[in-house]
């Protein structure tokens, strides 16, 4: 499935090889119905549209590769189905937290077929900042050699996360948030537009301001918080939209994870604390919620490192290694290969043994330092290398505990302050069993 004009993970389907116009239908969501046909209905980005602007350009036929940078929900699917329906184009859309090289690479093969039998392809790729580098360098040539005309939608800064080669050879437009005048613009045409609502119900005032405010700018929330609410009132028996209708629609509208609101939180905290708490079940659970609500692959690799260390430390130090390794992986890979790796990673550190031994340990070491205990660092410790350091004492008197048939040697190495203090604890749990038997031994010989 794929989503919407405005990213609506709405059950329509993906158009290959035609334009995202021909989804318009009776079943269709509001959004799809109400899909600018041109650049005229377009609401917003005006700072784009003037007589001979890039966008103008473009769908005028002038081909040229872009990228369209811009908050969710300002109608960069939408101008990629324009530029396709006035070019007379082949439209395929890709999105790339789901398109792997496989197929990308099909369908850039695709295009060049295409290409000699005389018809152009736009490749329109959402959410381009997920692709990994990998991914991206394949995408290159075809971009290079005119193979397609790419448009492609990101929420972040292009020059971070895409590659420089195919930067340059793309011309990026900054899009705006919508402002309250366009959606509210936007919410007028689909109440009487026949595509749209046809004058079938009405909006009171009040309940126009707070769509107007729920949506934030967003196109995407208006339509759906007005379809959900238009469909609600017709269900009451009511001939328009009041506030209180309007507040239990977006109650069942809103998106139960939202990756830029507090559900993108509660959700990730749920996943950590699921592996700490050893419930690999759970775990994948929010993982797969992660996942299907676009979650970047990156951001929850970065989480199962730093829980790696964390939560299980010593007791399964090999986790930190797969979970490094799932990370490497995952920006090799990208979706949706690396969500297999991120299983991976999942499970091994859910069912691993738990401490968070180190972690503590690093916590009472800091809270020394900030509280300026330590002192000078003891003189058999310091730096011996240079010309003048053995008439000053340092490094005399170190023992080298390799020289020692037990490795270790009973000198001291803390400062002065802190001589005898114990902050490595180590639990019983896991190969931290093993370790805790150890450090008693070494901690005797240290005379701890």
């Amino acid at each position: 499935m794929s989503p919407d004009l405005f990213g609506n993970p709405d059950p329509v389907p993906t158009r290959t090889g035609g334009s995202l116009g021909n989804a318009r239908g009776e079943g269709a969501p509001l959004a799809v119905r109400m899909r600018p046909a041109n650049l005229d209905e377009l609401v917003g980005q005006q700072h784009l549209l003037g007589p001979g602007a890039p966008l103008r350009r473009l769908v005028a036929g002038q081909p040229m590769s872009v990228f369209l940078w811009g908050p969710p929900g300002v109608g960069k699917t939408t101008l990629a189905s324009i530029v396709s329906n006035a070019s007379g184009a082949r439209f395929v859309e890709l999105s790339a937290v789901t398109a792997g090289v496989r197929e990308l690479r099909a369908e850039l093969d695709a295009a060049r077929r295409e290409l000699e039998r005389g018809t152009s392809t736009v490749l329109f790729i959402d959410e381009v900042h997920r692709f990994s580098k990998t991914q991206q360098d394949a995408l290159l040539p075809a971009v290079e050699n005119r193979i397609v005309t790419l448009i492609a939608a990101t929420t972040e800064n292009p020059s971070f996360s895409v590659i420089s080669p195919l930067l340059s050879r793309s011309l990026l437009l900054r899009l705006k948030p919508l402002t309250d005048t366009d959606i509210s613009a936007l919410v007028s045409r689909a109440l009487v537009d026949e595509r749209g609502l046809a004058g079938t119900i009405a909006l009171v005032d009040a309940a126009r301001d707070d769509l107007v405010r729920l949506a934030g700018g967003d196109a995407r929330r208006a339509l759906t918080y007005l379809e959900e609410a238009a469909a609600s009132a017709e269900a009451l028996g009511l001939g328009e939209i009041t506030s209180e209708v309007l507040a239990h629609a977006v109650d069942r509208a809103a998106v139960r994870y939202d990756r830029d609101g507090d559900q993108h939180y509660d959700v990730i905290s749920a996943f950590i604390k699921s592996v700490r708490g050893s419930d690999v079940d759970a775990a994948l659970h929010y993982l797969a919620r992660m996942l299907e609500a676009g979650e970047d692959p990156r951001f929850i690799a970065r989480r199962l490192m730093i829980s790696a260390s964390e939560d299980i430390g010593m007791a399964a130090s090999g986790v930190l290694g797969t979970c490094v390794a799932a990370a490497q992986a995952v920006q090799l890979l990208g979706m949706p290969e690396a969500r297999i790796t991120l299983a991976h990673a999942t499970v091994a550190a859910a069912t691993a043994p738990k401490s968070n031994a180190a972690y503590m340990a690093l916590e009472k070491a800091v809270a020394d330092v900030r509280a300026g205990r330590g002192g000078a660092v003891p003189a058999h410790l310091r730096d011996a290398h240079y010309a003048g350091a053995k008439a000053l004492g340092h490094g005399e008197g170190y023992v080298y505990p390799h020289d020692l048939p037990s490795g270790v040697a009973a000198q001291q190495y803390l400062p002065d302050d802190l001589a005898g203090i114990s902050y490595y604890q180590p639990t019983g749990h896991g190969s931290e069993a093993a370790i805790s038997e150890r450090m008693a031994a070494v901690r005797k010989l240290l005379g701890r």
